[in-house]
């Protein structure tokens, strides 16, 4: 079985890293020895000063531009080790805020070059850069959002699409009336900004007033739903005053509203969800959830479950699920240790999870199961 090669630097980066440093001590040597030299010639046979010193420097710098190469390096591959998990939004957004710190510590600093001695103030203005540079480096790419808003353009990236469930969402009146919405936002589910539109709450005073018991119940029960909503923390329930005159019908207001504030639409209703999707509004559709977190049987379905344990009653075995959830089979102790079919009776569910009821072997089974006799 073959291993996985780590990727490195070619041996030829390290060798011209190398040559450049080679070059770099040659040249320092050359400089101080013609300065130290004074134009004295055959120091070294043919060789004068300036020369000996060039000499010296290759040597020098090919002893050490091994170990300054290999170390680049070994820097080189940590650091994008390190910025491997780093999305290129945080790059250009930390980048952007890194020049902009830098600019500011530019400013910040730039009455450190009244100090005469160079070599106070320039170390001290690199340093005031280099922390302004980190300091913008690390709040562009906390503020990744906010920082492509702002440059994400010229930058050639777009800032990224806000989730539905950040956005404020408009409160359709088939979720007032419903009420489930207190035990999802309970739930820790929703959150933020909550807007209830004025045709939305005319429609539900009207019902509310409304002669047949039915309609004024439902009405009465979503305005006490949005009167509870307000009192949740993490909640913030906003009345929008708008009444969208030129559109009649109180979907189309909502949708339309959606469409103005640039908000989601929060319902029950799967014809208005299709509707206001297709006008392109962002929908949080409670049905669609309800539907995605129905149980995996129903009271009917035949299953084939495989039996490892006996139940608590007489006669009893358990099984489970694909997904975990526990299987009550009644009078099929007799065949632990077989996976066989069953046909569920009944599907509870709890605070601690969902349990299933079943009995042995379908329809058939049932029927030809004995009734108990009558006292």
């Amino acid at each position: 079985m073959s291993k996985l090669r780590k990727v490195t630097a070619p041996y030829a980066v390290v060798e011209l890293l190398r040559l450049l440093v080679v070059v770099f001590f040659a040249g320092i040597g050359f400089e101080v020895s013609r300065s130290l030299a004074n134009g004295d010639a055959g120091v070294l046979g043919p060789f004068d000063g300036a020369a000996v010193g060039a000499i010296v420097g290759c040597g020098v710098g090919y002893v050490l531009g091994g170990v300054v190469a290999r170390t680049t390096v070994t820097v080189v591959d940590r650091t994008e080790a390190a910025l491997r998990s780093v999305s290129a939004e945080q790059l250009v957004a930390g980048g952007i805020g890194m020049v902009c710190g830098m600019v500011c510590g530019g400013v910040v600093a730039s009455p450190l070059f009244l100090i005469p001695q160079r070599f106070i103030s320039a170390p001290l203005f690199v340093f005031v850069l280099v922390v302004f540079g980190l300091l913008g480096f690390r709040l562009g790419a906390v503020r990744r959002d906010g920082m492509l808003g702002i440059f994400g353009a010229r930058a050639g990236l777009a800032p990224r699409d806000v989730a539905t469930s950040q956005l404020p969402r408009f409160v359709d009146t088939s979720v007032a009336i419903d009420g489930r919405i207190l035990d999802v936002v309970r739930a820790g589910f929703l959150h933020g900004t909550m807007l209830i539109a004025s045709p939305v709450l005319g429609e539900l005073q009207a019902l509310a007033d409304a002669g047949d018991d039915l309609r004024r119940s439902r009405g009465r029960r979503g305005l006490e739903t949005l009167e509870a909503l307000r009192r949740e923390p993490g909640v913030e329930l906003v009345v929008v005053d708008e009444q969208v005159p030129q559109v009649p019908e109180v979907d189309a207001k909502l949708v339309r509203l959606c469409l103005d504030r640039e908000a989601a639409l929060l319902t029950l209703d799967t014809n208005l969800a299709k509707a206001a999707a297709l006008a392109g509004v962002r929908v949080l559709n409670l049905h669609a959830l309800t539907l995605s977190l129905r149980p995996p049987v129903n009271a009917g379905d035949d299953v084939n479950v495989l039996l490892i344990k006996s139940g608590k009653e007489p006669g009893q075995a358990v099984g489970y699920l694909d997904d975990g959830t526990m299987v009550v089979v009644e009078h099929g102790r007799d065949q632990l240790g077989a996976e066989v079919p069953v046909r569920v009776t009944s599907v509870l569910t709890t605070a601690n999870g969902r349990m299933v009821f079943a009995a042995m072997g379908g329809g058939a089974a049932l029927e030809r199961r004995p009734r108990p006799a009558r006292s």
